[in-house]
């Protein structure tokens, strides 16, 4: 699997997020930004991101996935300089 390709299913899993890929062909790290995450537990959170890849993992095509996910406001706080 490529990033992009991990990025559109993310994406498109969890509307209005918005996802950082990287990674070398079998594993790869994922940052993810959306307001569904507020209130909700990491594992909850990481969760919500699986189910967005279920298949891939399943049948082995994306081997290993890891995640860091972010509300807006916390992914701001990262870097107040950048651009909105």
């Amino acid at each position: 699997m490529q990033p992009e390709e991990i990025k559109r299913l993310i994406e498109a899993g969890i509307p209005g997020s918005e996802a950082f890929v990287e990674g070398d062909g079998a594993h790869f790290l994922a940052c993810v930004v959306s307001p569904v995450f507020a209130g909700k537990s990491r594992i909850q959170k990481q969760q919500i991101v699986n189910d967005t890849v279920k298949t891939q993992l399943l049948n082995g095509t994306l081997h290993a996935l890891s995640i860091k996910t972010f509300t807006p406001e916390e992914w701001d706080q990262l870097d107040p300089e950048r651009e909105k």
